[in-house]
C-alpha cells in the first residue's frame, strides 16, 4: 500500500508533542488545563496502548492523591474526539496521536500475546471502508480496523 505509513513513537519529543496538542485542542475551542496535560503526558510517555486505569493509577502515585478513572475517560474520550489519541477499541485502550490534530485513519496490528499494538496510518484502506458503508447507505464517521494477531518479537 502505497499511503500507509507506520509511525514509531519511541522517537518522539515530548515537549514537541505536549505543544502539539495543546495547540491542537486549543484550536477545537477546547481547554488545555492542567490535568489534561498530565493525562496527555502519562498516555505519550507509554510506549504501548494503556488504560484509563493505568493512567489513573500512574497519575494517584505521582500526585500523592487518587485520580478517579471516570475522569481520565472523559479526558480520553476528548482526546479521541479532538485527535490528540487514538482509540484501540478491541482493548479499551488508547495511543497518543503521534500527530495532533490530524486526521487519518489508522490500521492497528495488535498482539494477542503481549498486548502490544502499532498503527499503519492508510488513507486507502479508510477511504474504502467509507465507500463500503456508503454503498449501504452509511455515512462513516470514524472507520476502526484492527488486526489481531501476533507480533515479530512474540512469534
Amino acid at each position: 500500500m502505497a499511503s500507509a505509513h507506520d509511525h514509531d513513537h519511541s522517537h518522539v519529543n515530548l515537549d514537541v508533542l505536549k505543544a502539539q496538542a495543546r495547540d491542537a485542542l486549543v484550536s477545537c475551542g477546547e481547554q488545555w488545563t492542567d490535568m489534561r496535560e498530565a493525562v496527555f503526558l502519562q498516555l505519550a510517555s507509554h510506549n504501548g496502548p494503556t488504560s484509563a486505569y493505568q493512567i489513573a493509577d500512574d497519575l494517584s502515585q505521582a500526585r500523592g492523591k487518587r485520580v478517579a478513572p471516570n475522569s481520565v475517560y472523559r479526558i480520553l474520550d476528548l482526546f479521541v474526539a479532538n485527535n490528540l489519541a487514538v482509540k484501540i477499541e478491541s482493548a479499551n485502550a488508547f495511543l497518543a496521536n503521534a500527530h495532533p490534530g490530524e486526521e487519518h485513519d489508522c490500521v492497528f496490528l495488535v498482539c494477542d500475546e503481549c498486548g502490544g499494538a502499532s498503527h499503519i496510518d492508510s488513507h486507502e484502506v479508510g477511504q474504502s471502508l467509507r465507500n463500503i458503508a456508503s454503498s449501504q447507505k452509511f455515512r462513516a464517521e470514524r472507520p476502526v480496523l484492527e488486526i489481531r494477531g501476533t507480533c515479530n518479537d512474540c512469534d
